[in-house]
Parts: C-alpha cells; structure tokens; sequence
C-alpha cells in the first residue's frame, strides 16, 4: 500500500505573514497551489468599494470564490496548498462584528479540508500594509485571533508556521505535505 497524502493543505493566519510568499515558493517547487481569494477579489473591479460598503456581501463573494476553488482541485490526485478557506470567511465577518450566514456556516461544514491547517502568526518583523491589506498593525493581530479561533470552532487543528525565512518554511511545509515512509 502506498503513503497517503494530505489532499487540501490551507495557509491561514495574520494578514502580512508571508502566506502568499510562502504560497509563491510552494508553487514554484511544483506544488499545486490556489491563490487567496480575497486578495483577487480586492484587486478587481469594485472589490475594494465592496468591502467597505457591503462586508456581508464580499464575505458571500469569498466563500462563492472559495467554493470555485475547491472545486477546481476536486479531482486533483495530489496535494493542494489553499491560500486561506472557508473558515477564514468566518473570521471576517467575527472580526467584522457580523452574524455568519447559514450557507457560509453550511460551507464550513461541508466542504472540508483534509490535510494541515497551517497558520503564519502575525509577524511585525515583515508586516507591512498595501492596497489591499488595509489592516494596521492591531486590526492584523485581531484578524489572526479571529480566523484562528474560526478553524477550530470547525473542528481543525491549527499548526504554527514557523516565523522563520521562506526557504525554512518551505521545507516545513513540506514536511507537512509529504511525511516520511
């Protein structure tokens, strides 16, 4: 019998703490890799005015990007490195002072992950804000709180990314992703 590996690996944690670097390598290492929703959703049209105007909404608009996402690798035979989830949605709107929705929390519930939850603590040696990551530095530690605590309300176990150089991360994760015989 050969080894099994975890199916849907996610980054989580503080915005600013090297996920999507980490996500970066992880696919040029040839890893299969999705890309974090809400940032292209920022980045598009109206995504910004969105999540000022509507939270609720661009919370809807995550888990439906989400779901696309998973979706996608459905079929896929090897690991997949998500960059964040669904339970991440649920920190949004928890950090956003907002009730979550049946179907986000039936998404949460449904559509489930089956590989490491691994979480980049907030970071101020690296963080810095941008465009889209609009959080100071306390909105960015209160986010990680908040996302964190959504994954185990779901029932993940969370394990620390080390705060460490991408290169050290990246063996980390995969060690995560590819365990020994």
């Amino acid at each position: 019998m050969g080894l099994v590996f975890p199916r849907h690996a996610v980054l989580t944690g503080a915005p600013g703490a090297g996920k999507s670097t980490l996500l970066d390598a992880a696919a040029a290492a040839g890893m299969a890799t999705s890309p974090e929703v809400a940032r292209m959703l920022l980045q598009s049209p109206g995504g910004m005015e969105l999540r000022a105007r509507d939270p609720l909404g661009f919370a809807e608009a995550m888990t439906e990007a989400h779901a696309r996402e998973f979706e996608r690798f459905s079929d896929h035979t090897g690991p997949v490195l998500f960059d964040r989830g669904f339970p991440d949605v649920v920190g949004f709107l928890d950090v956003s002072g907002l009730a979550v929705p049946t179907a986000i929390d039936r998404a949460c519930r449904t559509l489930r992950y089956h590989g490491p939850i691994l979480r980049a603590p907030a970071w101020a040696d690296i963080y810095v804000q941008d465009d889209e990551r609009i959080q100071d530095w306390q909105q960015a530690v209160a986010s990680d709180e908040a996302v964190t605590a959504a994954w185990r309300r779901y029932g993940y176990e969370v394990a620390e990314l080390p705060l460490a150089p991408v290169a050290e991360r990246l063996d980390f994760l995969k060690c995560q992703l590819y365990p020994a015989a």
